[in-house]
């Protein structure tokens, strides 16, 4: 019968060895959440469609930030972002990839911002698009 320790590191073996391989296909197998959208249009620039968005730890995600309204958005999700593996930023099929999390993301004119990536802390993170808090542009990431 195998030690414990010699079957913990037997098993972190087999999972290391595997791991990379895998890790390729979670970002392929993302699932895509519904639209937060910013104001809309017909003109009420600060109604907010899916203030609360749910994940679950570990799994890929898509998620389209829209803003359809005509106030400059100043997108902030600090906590979120610093707790998420970032696969991508996208802004008109344009890529953006790197190592750390965004500040924010800032919309001048109506458009979207994607991001590509995996939940990795569960929490409820807060997220609030900057002076416009008080007219109810605020809601809230939940990761289980």
């Amino acid at each position: 019968m195998m030690r414990p320790m010699r079957l913990a590191a037997l098993a972190l073996a087999t999972l290391l060895a595997t791991g990379s391989a895998q890790a390729l296909d979670l970002t392929k197998k993302r699932q895509n959440l519904p639209d937060l959208v910013l104001g809309n249009e017909e003109g009420n620039d600060f109604v907010v469609e899916n203030k609360e968005i749910e994940l679950e730890s570990g799994k890929a995600y898509r998620l389209r930030i829209v803003a359809k309204g005509r106030q400059e958005y100043k997108f902030y999700a600090t906590e979120f972002f610093r707790n998420i593996w970032f696969n991508q930023i996208v802004i008109q099929h344009l890529e953006i990839h790197g190592s750390g999390p965004p500040d924010h993301f800032e919309f001048d004119d109506p458009g979207e911002i994607a991001i590509e990536f995996v939940a990795i802390r569960p929490g409820e993170y807060p997220w609030s698009v900057h002076g416009l808090e008080a007219k109810g542009m605020t809601g809230k990431f939940i990761v289980k």
